[in-house]
């Protein structure tokens, strides 16, 4: 059974940094796309950034050059480091992989089955 547990949300700062961690178990976390999505309250859940089996990733453009999607096969983790926070980055935060190989929309939200519970990013001004 593939499970995804993220962690390492929090309250911060505008300006200030987080990285959130997504531990993987269950499957070959090396072979799959995997992706950060967030929901603002009362928004839908949207794609943040997403990183492909091979490595090439994707970001959407209001966090280029702000985050960095990451992944460590040796220990099934992935990553997303978060710089430079605004108010508007406030949300939950998703972690969610694709258990079918192949090419893939890598920030669609319909490309992922399986998520994890969420952790919490709150950036006050």
């Amino acid at each position: 059974q593939v499970q995804l547990v993220e962690s390492g949300g929090g309250s911060v700062q505008a300006g200030g940094s987080l990285r959130l961690s997504c531990a993987a178990s269950g499957y070959t976390f090396s072979r799959y796309s995997m992706a950060w999505f967030r929901q603002p309250p009362g928004k839908e859940r949207e794609g943040v950034a997403a990183i492909a089996s091979t490595g090439s990733t994707g970001y959407a453009d209001s966090v280029k050059g702000r985050f960095t999607i990451s992944k460590e096969n040796a220990n099934n983790t992935l990553y997303l480091q978060m710089n430079i926070l605004a108010p508007e980055d406030t949300a939950m935060y998703y972690c969610a992989t694709t258990t079918s190989r192949g090419w893939c929309a890598l920030l669609s939200r319909t490309t992922y089955n399986v998520w994890g519970q969420g952790t919490q990013v709150t950036v006050s001004s």
